[in-house]
């Protein structure tokens, strides 16, 4: 009933998906750019929408008592930021102790403007040995946009060409990393 519901408002909104979507067991749904609190929302609808159950990692700090359960029923996962939490390992468990599974994260770890992407997601692809899936919320055109499963090697730089190019294909903002890139083709770590 609630996938219903959200479909059918995520298309009276305007909004539509466009890309393939993946036929994999699991993958590492990576959106970028992440430029607004709306892009939560934009996130949830396009699951009933491509009928792919897809958890999220969200700051710990959203997890309180009176918002942690909803936030858990909609499918997060707490991010804790400190030093004595391991993030890719513990989510590279995850991933090994699941057959089939699904998990988003936003690699610049942030809203605000980022000079370069953390690389945690792609340490986590790398060692649980799952493709990342590109995803960009193009505002302007109300497209959710989904790229290509993209496998990783080891080697970074050449492997991050293909989800810079996707993103530079997203319309809307753009952050310093990208527009460093579009204008050296240098992928920084």
């Amino acid at each position: 009933m609630l996938g219903a519901l959200t479909r059918w408002l995520f298309k009276v909104a305007g909004w539509r998906v466009v890309g393939p979507i993946p036929n994999v067991p699991k993958g590492l749904w990576v959106v970028a750019p992440h430029t607004t609190n709306w892009d939560f929302l934009i996130g949830l609808s396009i699951r009933p929408t491509i009928h792919i159950w897809i958890q999220y990692l969200a700051k710990s700090s959203l997890f309180k008592w009176y918002s942690g359960w909803l936030f858990r029923l909609l499918g997060g996962q707490p991010v804790y930021r400190d030093k004595s939490h391991n993030m890719v390992d513990s989510i590279v468990d995850v991933f090994n102790r699941n057959e089939r599974i699904h998990v988003c994260i936003a690699p610049e770890g942030t809203r605000s403007n980022v000079s370069k992407l953390k690389t945690g997601f792609y340490y986590i692809a790398l060692q649980a040995n799952v493709p990342i899936i590109p995803v960009g919320f193009d505002w302007p055109r109300k497209l959710a946009v989904l790229g290509e499963p993209i496998y990783v090697t080891g080697n970074y730089e050449q492997d991050m060409i293909p989800f810079y190019e996707f993103v530079s294909e997203i319309h809307g903002v753009k952050k310093d990393w990208l527009k460093k890139w579009e204008a050296t083709g240098v992928i920084e770590r």
